[in-house]
């Protein structure tokens, strides 16, 4: 007989999100989903299910709640300054009007435009290790590629980006639980990516504006700082710098990870390549960088029994809802099964604004991996972010046959 669900929140498990060691993919995590649809932690209450996620992410009740995080850190400086400005944080009009400026630039069009540039990058990164049949894939691969593809969206010289890679790294760790320790770490690089950006902007308006995004938001600038400000105009670019490469980097060394614990699948996508689109959905289920999706309560209102108030944080484990069985019958990982939508790139207003980029990038990324990497297996240990938030590796050593064959 099923148990009467829970509505008192003092009556719901526990999670302990702020604690550095703490892993949304934890046995506590998945005996709390069992328990209850909701969890608190110190920061709010964490949603575990799929169909109360699948529902509240796109709940006109709820703001998007991650323009808090700083605050909920206890954070302050130049980091959570842009956090508060930038688009993911705004709301209503301000919001719809950064967006509608944004989006010509990550179309589907684009996307197929560059696709050989895609393959070109990734292919050009195989050949530099695969006779060795051993690489450090992040270092080696997932970050250069990601950074790469960012260059080449923004008109960017692709030589570029091994600098911008180690000022992402950095202002990375503020999607981490450790911000608040990494605080003078992520301001400084976040300075240096402003500074940057101005770099980019000046040289565009020396060299003539092209078709490129940069191109696009100088011109948008230009003509009329009310439809796009100096302020915003810097605030998109490091926007879209950083976001596009720490996501798709961390994202990537998810997937390689993934299918280093499920060989078959590898050999599998290695055959047939055209698996490479599904592939990227079932990683992203199973194994998404944003392990949540955070929105805040903008009015008191009551869901399921439970009460929730007028600026209560409502975490939308993204992680936890992508094993769901009550959504997924069978949660394992198989790039051949039809699924339910994943929450990897969000939804609703705030669903990512990147995701056909990425999606794209990432279908040729680990289609040329399998083809050219055969028989992969670890070698040595990798190192991780921690174990939620925004998650991914630091380094990842393998090993695979040493081939030069595509």
């Amino acid at each position: 007989m099923n148990e009467a669900p829970i509505t008192d929140l003092n009556e719901a498990p526990f999670l302990d999100v702020a604690d550095p060691n703490f892993s949304i993919r934890s046995e506590a995590v998945l005996a709390a989903r069992e328990k209850s649809w909701f969890a608190r932690t110190p920061y709010g209450i964490a949603v575990l299910r799929y169909d109360e996620i699948n529902k509240l992410i796109r709940d006109q009740r709820l703001r998007q709640g991650s323009y808090a995080w700083p605050a909920h850190n206890n954070a302050v400086g130049s980091f959570a300054e842009w956090w508060m400005r930038m688009l993911l944080s705004k709301e209503g009009a301000d919001h719809s009007r950064l967006r509608r400026l944004a989006n010509p630039a990550f179309s589907p069009k684009l996307v197929k435009k560059m696709t050989p540039e895609f393959q070109n990058m990734a292919n050009g990164l195989i050949d530099s290790f695969i006779e060795r049949g051993e690489c450090e894939f992040v270092s080696e691969f997932s970050e250069p590629y990601a950074t790469m593809v960012i260059c080449s969206l923004l008109g960017l010289p692709l030589d570029e980006w091994e600098r911008l890679a180690r000022i992402a790294v950095d202002m990375g760790q503020a999607l981490s639980v450790t911000y608040k320790q990494d605080e003078e770490l992520v301001n400084d690089a976040t300075d240096k990516m402003f500074d940057y950006a101005r770099e980019a902007v000046a040289l565009v308006k020396r060299n003539g504006l092209g078709e490129d995004f940069l191109s696009y938001l100088v011109k948008a600038n230009l003509e009329d700082e009310n439809a796009l400000s100096e302020q915003e105009l810097y605030d998109m670019i490091v926007l879209a710098i950083f976001g596009g490469i720490d996501t798709t980097r961390n994202q990537i060394s998810l997937a390689m990870d993934t299918f280093l614990q499920h060989p078959d699948q590898w050999t599998l996508l290695g055959k047939q390549p055209e698996l490479a689109r599904a592939a990227v959905e079932e990683v992203m289920r199973v194994r998404p960088t944003v392990t949540w999706v955070t929105r805040e309560a903008v009015e008191d209102f009551s869901y399921q029994g439970l009460e929730i108030k007028q600026g209560t944080t409502v975490h939308l484990f993204s992680q936890a809802a992508g094993s769901d069985p009550r959504a997924f019958e069978n949660p394992e990982f198989d790039i051949t099964a039809k699924r339910c939508p994943h929450f990897g790139f969000g939804a609703g207003a705030h669903h990512c604004i990147g995701h056909f980029i990425a999606r794209g990038d990432m279908t040729e990324a680990l289609a040329l991996l399998a083809q050219r990497l055969k028989n992969i297996a670890y070698q040595g240990e990798p190192t991780w972010l921690p174990d939620s938030g925004n998650t991914g590796a630091s380094t990842m050593p393998i090993r695979f046959d040493k081939s030069a064959v595509a």
